[in-house]
């Protein structure tokens, strides 16, 4: 219901530990691009925007807004595929809650409004590249205003919508009305989805990867998401001790760093839908390669740019992440998001969801494993994560945030595994965010970057981490640093326990 995070014109991922299989799951729900538009006739789009003037002459990529970057929609499959293996109640009644919320209102906390006004200057400031834009005007931001903090806001259309969905079932938005709906919308406004894109649509059950941590199991889905950076930055940092220095220190800040730049630059010369490109991922992730990155690290200067490994040679983000868990010992890691703000600024007629832009995402560069493809899933952000201790399921975990959540999953593990605070702590405790360098889309970069650091990180700290070639800049802006969500089990008892982020709205409730 909230739109500023996520919504039913977005993509979803999970990872469910079930009990009574004891096996964890992967949900891989992502959306392709539309079938009938290619490379080159995307290239021609984004020039005839240029030449109307509607895109900067110098933009770099996919645009931003608009429907060139809008890709199906994957978060409804998700659901009813999860509700098929493992749900228990009629979705009908699933989906009740939402439905009311829609149609009656819900009061707008602070953080939502906030989102809701940056959202609103920016579809104002890339108006140009969106084809229709009343729709998302009517919808959301009634007499050109968005929703002030208490105000109750309602969207009725979206309650038809999810109501169809829960008569219906899945078919309703792959096939029924609402695919019709969107295909006919589609087609007035000039964009390239269509109905047999959405017939085609099925997310993918996938198998989650792991590596081994501080006596636990730290687990990821494999790409066309970003999830494997977490997991390649824990294979480097295993070959240091963390324990001789203290938390927040120059020196376990630098080697985290560091280790996120190594991995990052790998997973832009490589990460891509599994469909479209091969990847050495088993290699990606071994000790071998870890080591192996360990070794190009200084321990006393940062790098001004890192390519990518011997591996491969040889061969801002708005988002909602939820985890539950129940009685029988079933958990849920499960993240959705739109990409970009609220999504591409489409609303198709009278179905009160936006379209996602998660398009912006492919590479436009010929050869490169992220090039836009027809029919092919983008590079993504939004990634859930799942902690085992054995064959025991122990947290699970989230971060939103775009490149945030790897190097996010990354200092949390570090922050309760080697320095011993608890789930809630790890999380509060101030964040780094490294941004910059190489990215799948193969846009330019300059060199290192920029370090932000919460307040929270000690002043003599940064001063060392410039020292020692650091770009280093302090940010108070909580809310680029993720949103964390946990629930740790107690493999002993199968107590719970849950964690929430203090930086965005987030709540713990058991029942």
């Amino acid at each position: 219901m909230e739109p500023t995070g996520n919504g039913i014109g977005g993509d979803l991922f999970a990872i469910i530990w079930d009990p009574k299989t004891q096996t964890l799951y992967g949900y891989n729900g992502s959306g392709r691009s539309p079938m009938g538009r290619d490379l080159q006739e995307l290239k021609d789009a984004i020039a005839r925007l240029k030449q109307e003037q509607r895109l900067p002459e110098n933009y770099e990529g996919i645009p931003s807004h608009g429907s060139l970057s809008v890709t199906v929609p994957g978060t409804v499959d998700g659901w009813f595929a999860m509700h098929e293996r493992f749900g228990k109640l009629p979705m009908s009644e699933v989906l009740a809650p939402a439905i009311d919320y829609a149609r009656d209102g819900f009061p707008v906390s602070p953080v939502i409004a906030y989102y809701f006004e940056r959202n609103l200057a920016r579809f104002k400031q890339v108006a140009p590249m969106i084809e229709e834009l009343d729709n998302a005007m009517t919808t959301y931001f009634a007499d050109d205003k968005a929703p002030l903090v208490g105000e109750v806001f309602r969207n009725p259309d979206l309650a038809d919508t999810l109501a169809l969905l829960a008569q219906e079932g899945r078919s309703a938005f792959y096939s029924g009305k609402i695919a019709q709906t969107i295909d006919t919308y589609m087609q007035r406004i000039g964009g390239d989805l269509r109905l047999a894109d959405l017939e085609a649509h099925r997310g993918e059950w996938v198998t989650p990867l792991g590596v081994d941590y501080k006596g636990h199991t730290l687990y990821e889905l494999p790409p066309n998401g970003q999830g494997l950076a977490a997991l390649m930055m824990l294979s480097i940092l295993k070959n240091v001790d963390f324990t001789q220095w203290e938390r927040g220190s120059p020196e376990v800040i630098h080697y985290m760093v560091e280790a996120k730049r190594l991995a990052f630059a790998d997973m832009a010369a490589s990460f891509a839908d599994p469909d479209f490109a091969e990847m050495p991922l088993h290699q990606l992730i071994s000790d071998e390669y870890g080591k192996q990155q360990f070794q190009r690290i200084d321990p006393k200067q940062a790098a001004n740019d890192y390519g990518p490994s011997e591996v491969l040679l040889e061969g801002e983000g708005d988002t909602t992440y939820l985890t539950v868990a129940d009685a029988s010992g079933m958990m849920v890691s499960l993240i959705q998001s739109n990409y970009r703000g609220m999504g591409s600024g489409l609303v198709p007629d009278g179905l009160g969801f936006m379209l996602q832009d998660r398009g912006e995402l492919f590479a436009l560069t010929e050869g490169h494993p992220n090039v836009y493809a027809s029919g092919k899933r983008p590079f993504h952000t939004i990634i859930p994560a799942f902690l085992m201790q054995g064959d025991r399921p122990v947290m699970s975990f989230g971060l939103m945030g775009g490149g945030m959540q790897p190097q996010g999953h990354v200092q949390v593990l570090i922050n309760w595994l080697v320095y011993g605070i608890d789930i809630q702590a790890a999380g509060d405790a101030a964040r780094f965010l490294h941004d910059g360098g190489a990215s799948p889309t193969d846009t330019t970069y300059e060199g290192y970057g920029v370090l932000y650091v919460e307040p929270g990180v000690a002043q003599s700290t940064v001063e060392r981490l410039r020292a020692m070639g650091h770009r280093v800049e302090y940010n108070d802006a909580g809310a680029m640093f993720g949103g964390y969500q946990a629930i740790y089990r107690d493999p002993e008892t199968g107590v719970y326990s849950g964690a929430t982020e203090m930086r965005k709205d987030g709540t713990v409730t058991a029942y």
